[in-house]
């Protein structure tokens, strides 16, 4: 099931997310341009490696580009692929405006990044002793989304559902296409061993569960601040 577009109009033009999906478009285009060690080495010196983050390994002089922390932000721009960049950026473009729009600019850039910092710390935390390099949006991405089943359960999603040869449109309720990607996202974290190299699955939940607390916290936050005015 891939969402399309959802009928929810926002107030303002998304500047931050359209940023966020330029920029990184922009980084998978460069990577594009590296070949062999030197694209391995962009991933294994901005990713997000378990082992490094915990101090239980390190990595070699060259690579060390920046400090382990700071991976945890660098390895949300950074993609494996074209599916792997264009999945996110899609759930972003379709999501992310009406986040941006209900809790403002500055605030949105603030909730995506602790929302993707969230989801590598659970995906750390589910084997510290992993050298597998973990990279992508997905977990920022997966913060949006769990916002946005809160704010926005009801508003109708049209995806698209492939069987087979044929391609098959529905509008569903946002509760119903979020509910059903967090229900796999879960299962399959569940099913896969520590260690293993593929779709940090255990980021995904764990993204889309800070992006539910968060919210709470931004919302009343904001609340604060309008009545302090």
């Amino acid at each position: 099931m891939i969402p399309l577009r959802d009928n929810n109009p926002t107030r303002r033009r998304p500047v931050v997310t359209i940023s966020i999906i330029v920029l990184c478009a922009l980084v998978y285009l460069w990577q594009m341009t590296l070949r062999g060690a030197a694209g391995q080495s962009v991933v294994y010196s901005l990713g997000l490696i378990p082992a490094v983050l915990s101090g239980r390994a390190e990595l070699s002089g060259p690579l060390q580009l920046v400090p382990a922390p700071l991976t945890l932000i660098s390895s949300m721009f950074l993609h494996g692929g074209l599916l792997h960049v264009g999945g996110n950026m899609l759930y972003l473009w379709i999501f992310g405006d009406n986040i941006e729009d209900r809790l403002g600019r500055g605030a949105f850039v603030i909730f995506y990044l602790l929302c993707g910092i969230a989801a590598g710390l659970t995906q750390a935390l589910a084997d510290l002793g992993s050298e597998v390099p973990m990279i992508g949006a997905s977990g920022a991405v997966s913060g949006v989304l769990g916002a946005y089943l809160i704010l926005y359960p009801h508003a109708r999603v049209l995806v698209v559902i492939p069987l087979f040869i044929l391609f098959y449109t529905f509008e569903l309720p946002a509760v119903i296409v979020l509910g059903i990607w967090f229900v796999g996202q879960l299962l399959s974290s569940m099913a896969q061993g520590s260690g293993q190299a593929g779709v940090a699955f255990s980021a995904h939940v764990g993204g889309f569960i800070a992006g539910i607390v968060l919210l709470q916290v931004f919302l009343r936050l904001r609340g604060t601040r309008r009545r302090l005015r």
